[in-house]
Parts: C-alpha cells; structure tokens; sequence
C-alpha cells in the first residue's frame, strides 16, 4: 500500500517552487491564485526571499503548504491508500485526502501561522533537540521538571516542558518555556541523553503556551466545512487511521497544543499495510526519520 506523507516547517529554502511555477500552467495558477487568497505574493518570497524572510512564520508555512499541494497536484504516482503530516504538514494531507478544499487549507495555515505567531509574543518559549533517549524516559523526564517547578513557584512564573515531536526512534523535540526547556535539557543530559540542544525557532510549539493560538485557530476550524476523506488519514493527535469528519476537525482542534507523534503514526501505517512512503514538499526530512522508524519499507 502506499502512503503519502508531507513536511512541516523547518523544509523551506530560498528558490522553492520556482522550478513547477515555470514549467507547469497549473503549478502557476495554483501559486497566483494563492497570491490573491494571501493578500501578498507569496511566490516572490518563495522565489527570492532570503533565508531570514523565509524564517517568518507567516511565510514559512503557506510557503510549505502551498508547495507540497502543488508537487502533489503534479505526481503521476496513483492515489495514495493512506496519507500524514508532520505538524504543518497535516493540513496538506488533509487536503490531499479530500477532507478540505486546498484554498480552504490555504485560509487556515495562514491563520495558524498568524496566530502561532501571536502566540510566541504573549508568550516566548523555545525548543530542543533531544538524542540518544527512550520517548518514554524524556517525557519522564519534562513531566518531572514541569511538576517540580509548578510546586515551587507562581503557575504563571513556572518552567513548563513538554515532550512536543516524537520525531523517531532516539529523537524527541522539547517544547516550553524558556526556563522549562533549560532545565529539562540539564536534567536530560544528567540522565543520559547523548545530546540536548536548542533549536533556532520563535516559540514554543506543540506546547500548552500555544494555547492562544489554537483559542483563535478554533473559530477559523469551525468555520470550515470537512468531508470524510478519500483515504484515512493519521492524524498527529491520535497517530492512527481516521476517516471521519466530524473527528478529523476536533483532533485538528487540538494539534496546536498536543505532540506530534510522527513516530507512532509510521509505525501504525506500516502495521495497516504501507509498504511505500512517497514524501511531497521541500527537502527530505521525513524520508530519513521514516527510515530509522522502519528500514525496511521504501521511501521515495
């Protein structure tokens, strides 16, 4: 069976997208018609923005988005049996699947990113990398810090830390505030973890301190109609098959603040049948986690 799978953000580069936008019509009247739906040219940031412009979150995710559908749109490969996301990225397997529409897909990651964005004003957080560890011994872990601070200090003023991206088998990214993550990083290392390290992003994603973002997302969601798709799709929230309406919208709810678990969502998929894996966007990301999830299915 084969899967379909697309990236979250993080994939971006300077010059994505140029190469369909000239070659194909449809990849053009795809990415002009996203021009209008955004209110901006997107396509000249994709094309020739910096690596700086391409880092806005406001920009970084329709850029993604947009160029997954449209790499997508332009595969000869037959329909997918099954299809994921990685954060982002789920929104792109949605529409793929036939849950939304691609303008309405468009509409909501450009209010997630606003939102997101938003987000990491009211409250600053970070993330880390964490290598070398069992899932189950680093979330352990951020549960003990999170609960040793907040019975220490002010809710308000407490390090918060959450396992926020089960990325694959020995890689886990943290998600908190600035104090949470520095102190679980300690701790991780303390415990064993061969590295712990932060990473270069705005704020602290997949975490309770998103908690405005999916408040402002949610009317965005429920304002947006979805059909029972054409495939199951594996959803972040739950890392298995769903194939109803009414339940792909409420798990969606819920992304902004809960894990990624990427790595259960492979396992499952492979545990249903898939044996391909064909991965649609920027950059290759998700085809070497794939692989250390499970070498012996193909990816492409």
């Amino acid at each position: 069976m084969t899967a379909f799978v697309f990236p979250g953000q993080g994939a971006q580069f300077s010059g994505m997208g140029k190469d369909l936008y000239d070659s194909y019509p449809l990849a053009r009247s795809i990415m002009l018609r996203a021009n209008e739906i955004l209110g901006f040219s997107i396509t000249d940031v994709m094309f020739e923005g910096s690596d700086e412009d391409l880092r806005q979150t406001r920009v970084t995710q329709p850029a993604i988005f947009l160029h997954s559908i449209v790499s997508c749109q332009l595969s000869t490969i037959l329909r997918p049996d099954m299809v994921a996301g990685h954060s982002l990225g789920e929104f792109s397997a949605l529409v793929v699947a036939g849950a939304i529409g691609w303008e309405d897909g468009l509409r909501l990651v450009s209010q997630r990113a606003q939102a997101m964005q938003e987000a990491c004003e009211i409250a600053p957080g970070t993330m880390a990398a964490v290598l070398g560890m069992p899932d189950d011994k680093v979330t352990e872990i951020c549960q003990q810090v999170s609960s040793n601070a907040n019975s220490q200090s002010p809710i308000a003023n407490s390090p918060i830390v959450v396992a926020a991206n089960y990325n694959c088998p020995g890689q886990v990214v943290i998600s908190g505030s600035m104090s949470g993550v520095e102190q679980a990083c300690k701790a991780l290392k303390e415990a064993g973890a061969k590295r712990a390290l932060r990473l270069p992003v705005g704020g602290a994603f997949h975490s309770p301190l998103m908690q405005p973002a999916a408040e402002r997302l949610e009317r965005a969601i429920l304002a947006t109609t979805f059909h029972a798709p054409q495939c199951p799709v594996y959803q972040n929230v739950s890392a298995k098959a769903e194939t109803d309406a009414a339940i792909i919208q409420q798990q969606l709810l819920k992304q902004l603040t809960s894990p990624v678990h990427w790595t259960q969502s492979v396992q499952q998929m492979v545990a249903d049948g898939a044996t391909a894996f064909y991965e649609f966007g920027p950059g290759d990301v998700l085809k070497g986690l794939i692989r250390k999830i499970n070498p012996s299915v193909d990816v492409f």
